[in-house]
C-alpha cells in the first residue's frame, strides 16, 4: 500500500508495532526499531517530579495553582490550560490560560536567557472558562472562552496593554486558534459535539477589531475539498454560528490547532482523532484515528492541545489517557514523548516551545488532587530535535 509522508498532506502510522493492518487511507502501520519508542527513545523511570521522560530529558516544577511562582509574589491560577512562549530580548515568557468559571483569565512567567524566573503577572482578567487560544505573528495571545457565545480576547504577554475583546471573531464556545500568516487568518476551533470549525479574516492583518467569520464547508466523509462560507451573524444570536450555514462540516468536540507550512492541524476529542487541512490544495482528511488501532494498543488517546517543533514533530497532549503528550514525527512515528504518574484525574495542557526550541512548558491542569486549585506547571528541558 502506498504510504505518504504525513508532513506533505497524509496520514499516520503507530509506533506500537506493525499489526499488519491500515490505520487510515491506505497508510500502513509503522514500526519503530523499538516498539512504543519514538525518535526519542523509550521513557524512562519516574523523576522527582512524576514525570516519565527519554534519556537526557529533565522536568521542573513552574509554578503550583494558589502558590506564589517561585522568585516572584504573584499567586498562580486555578486549572491552567491553553499556552505559549513570546521572545524578550534574551529571555522568554510562558502565558497560561486559566479554566475557571467565573474568574477565568490568563497569567505570564517571565524567564531571562538562562531559564530563571524573573517575574509573573496577570494578562487577563474577569472572563470565563479561558481554555485554549493562540499566539499571533505580531506577539500576542489570543485567549478564548470555552462557554456558550464565548468571546476571544486579544491579550498581551508582556503585560504593558490591557486585553481586548474581539467580537468580529464570533461568539460561540471557542477552543483553540492559529494564525496563518501567508493567509492572512486566524483559524478557530469549537469545543461542541456538533461544532464547526472557522476561520477569521481580519480587514487588516495584524488588526483583529474587524472582519469576515467563515465556516468550513464540506462533505460528511473522512477526507475530501473543501470551501469556505461566511457566517451571516458571527454574534451567534438568535441562531448559533454553527447552525448559520448550511452544508458547514461537523466535528465533534475541537480542540487543539496548529499551522505551519501550508497546513492547519486540529484535534477532536469526542472521536479522538486529528485532522489536517492542505491550505494549498483545499484538501482535508484524517491525520490520526485511534478506533483504528488495535483495542489498547492506540499510543494516543483523549486528544487535546497540540503544538509543534522546528523539526516538523507534533507534540499532542493527552485530556486523560495515560496522561501522556505524544509526538507525531514527519515518517509517521507516533509514540508517548513523557507520562505523569499519578494524576489520572487531570489532564495535560498547554504544550509550547520555547523560543529556542530548547524547552517545553505544559501544565497538569488539576495536578494530584484532581481539583482545578491543584494544578501544576512543568518545564522540560533537554535534546529536542532541531
Amino acid at each position: 500500500m502506498e504510504r505518504r509522508s504525513f508532513l506533505r498532506g497524509a496520514v499516520i502510522g503507530t509506533s506500537a508495532a506493525a499489526f499488519g493492518g491500515t490505520l487510515m487511507h491506505g497508510a500502513a502501520y509503522a514500526a519503530p526499531a523499538q516498539p512504543g519508542a519514538g525518535p526519542y527513545g523509550a521513557l524512562g523511570a519516574a523523576d522527582a517530579n512524576g514525570i516519565l521522560l527519554p534519556a537526557g530529558f529533565t522536568s521542573r516544577v513552574i509554578a503550583r495553582s494558589g502558590q506564589t511562582v517561585p522568585g516572584t509574589s504573584y499567586t498562580w491560577h486555578s486549572a491552567p490550560d491553553g499556552g505559549a512562549c513570546f521572545a524578550d530580548g534574551t529571555g522568554w515568557i510562558y502565558v497560561s490560560n486559566s479554566e475557571i468559571n467565573p474568574s477565568g483569565g490568563a497569567s505570564a512567567v517571565r524567564f531571562d536567557s538562562a531559564g530563571a524566573v524573573t517575574g509573573a503577572y496577570r494578562v487577563l482578567s474577569g472572563t470565563r472558562q479561558n481554555c485554549a487560544g493562540g499566539r499571533t505573528p505580531w506577539n500576542t495571545w489570543l485567549s478564548c472562552e470555552e462557554v456558550s457565545l464565548g468571546y476571544v480576547y486579544e491579550t498581551d504577554p508582556y503585560g504593558v496593554n490591557a486585553a481586548v475583546r474581539r467580537d468580529a471573531m464570533g461568539r460561540f464556545k471557542h477552543e483553540a486558534a492559529a494564525a496563518d500568516p501567508v493567509r492572512k487568518v486566524v483559524y478557530l476551533t469549537e469545543d461542541e459535539t456538533n461544532g464547526c470549525f472557522y476561520r477569521f479574516i481580519p480587514t487588516t492583518w495584524g488588526n483583529l477589531s474587524a472582519g469576515t467569520l467563515q465556516v468550513l464547508v464540506a462533505g460528511s466523509a473522512a477526507s475530501g475539498s473543501f470551501t469556505w462560507q461566511n457566517a451571516p451573524d458571527p454574534d451567534g444570536s438568535p441562531t448559533a454560528t454553527r447552525s448559520q450555514v448550511s452544508g458547514a462540516k461537523k466535528f465533534n468536540g475541537g480542540e487543539g490547532c496548529h499551522y505551519a507550512n501550508d497546513t492547519v492541524w486540529f484535534t477532536t476529542k469526542g472521536d479522538n482523532r486529528l485532522w489536517q487541512l492542505n491550505l494549498a490544495t483545499n484538501t482535508y482528511e484524517l491525520a490520526y484515528d485511534d478506533s483504528l488501532v488495535p483495542s489498547g494498543a492506540a499510543p494516543l488517546t483523549g486528544v487535546d492541545n497540540v503544538t509543534g517543533s522546528s523539526s516538523g514533530d507534533l507534540f499532542i497532549a493527552e485530556d486523560g489517557g495515560n496522561m501522556e503528550i505524544c509526538v507525531i514525527t514527519p515518517d509517521d512515528v507516533v509514540a508517548p514523548f513523557l507520562r505523569i504518574n499519578g494524576q489520572s484525574s487531570s489532564e495535560i495542557t498547554g504544550p509550547a516551545f520555547s523560543p529556542d526550541g530548547r524547552r517545553l512548558y505544559f501544565s497538569s491542569q488539576r495536578g494530584t488532587s484532581g481539583s482545578s486549585s491543584g494544578g501544576i506547571t512543568y518545564e522540560v528541558t533537554g535534546p529536542f530535535r532541531a
